[in-house]
């Protein structure tokens, strides 16, 4: 099978899937061909695939789930006018608590309010938990046990993101005006997603593999993935 038609179908599942495809998955497209292309054929025809979008209103985008078609941002303004629904707008403790659990993670809700200097309200932990951004990795080894907090690849793929180390600087999104200035005073930190202190060895295990980078392979602002 030449490259050119590795490309094409890649390309058409690509179209017709709801979710990210990782190379595993995109491999599994020829597993019943005589003629099987390898990993690095398939990132080949990725790469193509990819230069074939320079410049026009898709892109090739990798995330932390894999690759999927999308809408460039730059004519995302224009594409949300197909779409009566408006993208929802979340309160600024809510996005200050995203950014925190983002860039110090695992931490306690605890933890969250010092950070913040006022309480995290049940109902912002529940939204996060609810759009899939944040999950419960473990228990800090402290009275209580409280719960630890950690992001998801599905906020990783929202966001536009490959990995952790993709995050933008914090003195990038001080400028975000909606997010209060002072809150990074206390998020200097450099994040290290391997550090997972007060968990369990066996919760440990299964934290780091979900800040591995994505196998071998917006509310406001959030690029459309294109789909069928």
């Amino acid at each position: 099978m030449n490259l050119e038609k590795i490309k094409h179908i890649i390309e058409a599942a690509l179209m017709v899937s709801e979710k990210p495809l990782d190379l595993a998955r995109l491999a599994a497209l020829f597993e019943k061909d005589m003629e099987q292309p390898d990993r690095p054929l398939i990132r080949q025809a990725l790469e193509d695939l990819r230069r074939d979008y320079d410049g026009r209103g898709i892109e090739l985008k990798e995330v932390a789930s894999g690759y999927r078609i999308q809408v460039c941002s730059d004519y995302a303004e224009w594409v949300n006018r197909l779409f009566d629904e408006r993208p929802p707008r979340y309160s600024r403790a809510l996005l200050e608590t995203l950014a925190i659990i983002a860039y110090r993670q695992p931490l306690t809700r605890a933890e969250i309010e010092d950070i913040r200097g006022v309480s995290v309200s049940h109902s912002i932990i529940k939204t996060l938990q609810e759009r899939e951004w944040i999950r419960v990795v473990g228990h800090r080894d402290v009275p209580g046990r409280p719960e630890l907090l950690a992001t998801t690849r599905e906020f990783l793929d929202y966001f536009n993101l490959r990995k952790l180390e993709d995050l933008p600087s914090l003195a990038e999104i001080r400028e975000l005006t909606r997010i209060n200035p002072d809150l990074f005073e206390s998020l200097e930190a450099p994040l290290n997603p391997e550090t997972f202190t007060g968990v369990a060895e066996s919760e440990a295990d299964s934290m780091a593999e979900e800040f591995e980078e994505a196998p071998d392979l917006p509310d406001d602002g959030k690029v459309i993935p294109f789909t069928h």
